[in-house]
This record gives C-alpha cells, structure tokens and sequence, in this order.
C-alpha cells in the first residue's frame, strides 16, 4: 500500500495538514479538518491530496492554490475565505500515511529537514552558485523547496508579518500579487536560461578543444565548401 502524504489526525479529528510549519513558528501547523468540510470543498481537496502534484509538493497548500472546489473556486483561497484554516501545535497532531504508520508532525519535520540539510542538498546550492552566479541563500533554498509566494502562511490574520509582494489593504490573491508573482517567475526563468546558456557554450568550448571542429577554412577564413572525391590539385602561376 502507497504512503498518503499530508494527512494525519489532531485527537480524534482527521486534518489535511496544509502547512507543516508557519513560518517564525516551526511549533505550530496549518490544518484543515476535513469532516467538517461540505462535499464542495471535500472531493475536490481529497482528489488533490491523493494526485500526484499533491504527494509530490512539500506543503499541501502548494498544490491546493493550484486545485478548484466544484464551483470554480482556488481550494486554498476558498479554505481561508471561510476561515477553515487552523493552528495547532506539530506535537498534538499524528500523521497517517498508511493505517498501521503513525508518526508526530514534530518529529516527522525534524527528519525531512536533516535530509533537506544532507550532503546532496549542500552539492546542488554549489551547482547552482557554479552556473547562475552567487545568488541569496534564501532565494535558492526557496527555489529547491518550491515557489510558496502565491499564498503562504503569513497571509494568514493574526500572523505577525505578511511576505514581500502582499498589498497592505489586503489584496492577498489579487491582480498586485499575481502581477509580482508573475516578474518573479519571468526573472527566474531569465536567471536559468542564462544558466542554460552558460553550460552550453561551455560543453562546446569543450568539445572544440577534443576535436576541432570538422568546418574548415580557406586562407581568408571563409568556411569552403565541400565537394565529393579527391580533393583539386592547386596549379601555381608564374
């Protein structure tokens, strides 16, 4: 049987765990308890949860801002819309990806942050650095985690700060945030095709220097073209 990711229970309550932990307070979770939910919601989060951008995505709410209610709605903004997202301490939930596997949220975060901090991560921050460029820490770290600017918990009222890009009048999901989301995205992209363009100019220079390259060139330095048999004969004039 497949592990489930992000499902797990707070006492006897099931919860769809949305945010492993809110930033500035790794002791506290964003849950969201699913019984409660009417069909709507419900299906269609139970469907993201189980597809695979949802056990794919490190925080559920990632996959969720991406997800619709049967009425046409971004699951995560109608979640918080309703104020159906919660904060509960990572220790009183336990989570059950498979019916006999339980596991505290606190401890299971301790175990994928050392593995975030292993030896692989720390060679790919250098690989990245090679190709791109000295970049900041945080923004790279962001990048291998996912991009979360959309909609995180900071947005969230009664948190003590909102994330760079969130208008102060509010405008959580509106046309400012997805204007800032969208230059972020362009210059990320921008960032990795001038990386792109880096290697490739670099595997060429390689590959002239352990075989030139089979264009020749005349005297001038125009590339001659090439004929089929035994090359002319050059006749000297006097």
């Amino acid at each position: 049987m497949a592990f489930t990711r992000h499902v797990g229970k707070h006492g006897d309550r099931k919860v769809a765990v949305v945010f492993r932990e809110v930033p500035g307070e790794p002791h506290m979770a964003l849950v969201v308890y699913t019984e409660i939910l009417n069909r709507t919601i419900h299906d269609p989060l139970v469907q993201c949860i189980e597809s695979d951008i949802g056990q794919n995505s490190e925080d559920l709410a990632l996959a969720l801002n991406r997800s619709y209610t049967t009425d046409g709605q971004i699951i995560l903004q109608k979640l918080h819309a309703e104020g159906m997202l919660k904060k509960v301490q990572t220790e009183l939930i336990v989570m059950t990806p498979q019916p006999n596997t339980r596991i505290k949220l606190n401890e299971l975060n301790k175990i994928l942050d050392q593995m975030k901090m292993g030896e692989d991560a720390v060679k790919k921050l250098a690989e990245m650095d090679n190709q791109l460029g000295m970049q900041d820490p945080m923004a790279v770290a962001r990048r291998m985690r996912g991009d979360k600017d959309a909609f995180t918990p900071e947005t969230i009222p009664g948190n003590k700060q909102a994330p760079t890009g969130i208008d102060a009048s509010g405008d959580l999901l509106g046309d400012t945030t997805l204007a800032n989301n969208l230059r972020q995205q362009a210059l990320r992209m921008a960032a990795e095709a001038k990386g792109l363009l880096a290697e490739s100019e670099r595997m060429l220079s390689q590959a002239d220097t352990l075989a030139p390259s089979a264009a020749a060139t005349t005297a001038v330095g125009v590339p001659s073209k090439k004929t089929r048999g035994r090359p002319k004969k050059t006749v000297s004039v006097a």
